[in-house]
């Protein structure tokens, strides 16, 4: 066992890990580790070959791997370590880290503040034995990375923007996706991509229906699709059997967060991650968290901007240590919103204005988003459409803030025509 310690170390070295590192570095940290369990810096993004990232931070349009050779070109200009192929074993509150790698063997390493950016995983159907039967994102690394076809006849479970993209994929190699099928009334992923993904290639998207059966002997052979109804439950004599050799999950994401909960930081049923102050720290003193080890984001670009806050972050508690803190505001999900990122501010540590993550639980037309406290609006935001597949956010100014008293909460409020 080895012991060193660093002014930082970052744990996950894909587009949250590397902004966080970047971050740092710029803020004045010097003695920078980042730990990445994969091969290669990158994280999900060197399997994303599809455009559409970095329209928000680079305003242009990169691939998934061209994204993350933006920043890895960045670090490359830094002092920053990298262990690569080295799996963390634990986070304890006095902030060591506990890893191993075929290498290096078991290591600790010590750390003046850690940034937790493990990102997330595929929801998955349980530990399925079924050939024929994948997660979109494994799909994805089969097709992309490996080489392999997953599949002819394909069916999708699921509308999240990984499946949506690997219904264009597969139909790009020569599969036929026969549907996209959706348990709730709405999409479960961008609009854009309902549009360039399946709409524009023909592909049908069954809201409000589930898969109901798998049948096969020695991989899938056909399903068999049913309409639910408003407690998500077959109706009968609503079936419809698709002869296909292919089942992808595309059901949701979780934040990897088992580091997180191992090191005791108080975490939020309503987003699965960490419960965070404004500038990502978490209720462990000194270790922070960002991207979709926090929140499920939609666009990487926001994993940029949020963790690049992170790193700045943990450069300066490890300069300067804790800040004092008075005054802490609450933040809280009204009607019609899921949840909020980050979930607690500290006034005095803000020094503009605070940007504010939420999903909403329904589609609405045209609506506003209010910013409300002891029943009075401190602020309205006017939106044209919300819908729970895609992520919103609001600037909300500190002088507002400095007006509460108690909780804040976020509401929405869908404007009658």
């Amino acid at each position: 066992m080895s012991e060193r310690i660093y002014d930082v170390i970052v744990i996950g070295g894909g587009p949250a890990g590397l902004a966080a590192a970047c971050a740092a570095w710029d803020e004045g940290a010097r003695q920078i580790l980042i730990v990445e369990r994969d091969k290669a810096l990158g994280g999900i993004l060197n399997q994303c070959i599809h455009n559409g990232f970095g329209l928000h931070y680079f305003k242009e349009e990169l691939t998934g791997p061209e994204y993350a050779g933006r920043f890895m070109e960045l670090l490359g200009k830094t002092g920053v370590e990298v262990s690569l192929d080295t799996m963390v074993l634990e986070v304890t509150p006095e902030r060591a880290v506990h890893m191993v790698s075929t290498r290096g063997g078991y290591q600790v390493r010590h750390a003046r503040s850690i940034v937790l950016a493990m990102g997330c995983r595929e929801r998955t159907r349980g530990a399925i034995g079924i050939p024929g039967v994948f997660t979109a994102g494994a799909a994805q690394r089969y097709v992309n990375m490996e080489g392999y076809m997953v599949g002819r006849r394909v069916v999708i479970l699921g509308s999240g923007d990984i499946g949506l993209i690997m219904a264009r994929r597969m139909t790009l190699e020569g599969a036929k996706v026969l549907a996209c099928v959706e348990v709730m009334p709405y999409s479960g992923g961008l609009n854009r991509n309902i549009v360039q993904c399946l709409e524009d290639y023909g592909i049908p998207l069954y809201l409000s229906h589930t898969i109901t059966e798998i049948r096969g002997e020695q991989r899938v052979e056909s399903v068999v699709v049913s309409q639910v109804d408003g407690q998500r439950k077959p109706v009968a004599g609503t079936e419809m059997t698709f002869d296909c050799d292919t089942v992808l999950l595309s059901v949701g994401l979780i934040p990897e967060n088992e580091l997180t909960r191992q090191a005791g930081i108080e975490m939020d049923a309503r987003t699965n991650g960490a419960i965070v102050y404004d500038d990502m720290e978490t209720t462990i003193e000194g270790v922070f968290a960002c991207g979709n080890v926090v929140h499920v984001h939609d666009l990487v670009d926001f994993v940029t901007t949020e963790s690049q806050r992170a790193g700045r972050a943990a450069a300066r508690y490890a300069r300067e240590g804790a800040r004092a803190t008075r005054a802490v505001l609450a933040l809280e999900n009204g009607p019609g919103v899921t949840y909020t990122v980050p979930q607690r501010v500290r006034l005095e540590a803000v020094e503009k204005s605070v940007e504010v993550f939420f999903r909403v639980n329904r589609v609405c037309a045209e609506s506003a988003i209010l910013v409300e406290n002891t029943g009075k609006v401190l602020a309205r935001y006017k939106r044209e459409h919300l819908a729970p597949g895609e992520m919103e956010h609001i600037t909300v100014p500190r002088m507002l803030l400095e007006k509460a008293q108690g909780a804040v909460r976020i509401c929405v409020e869908e404007e009658l025509r």
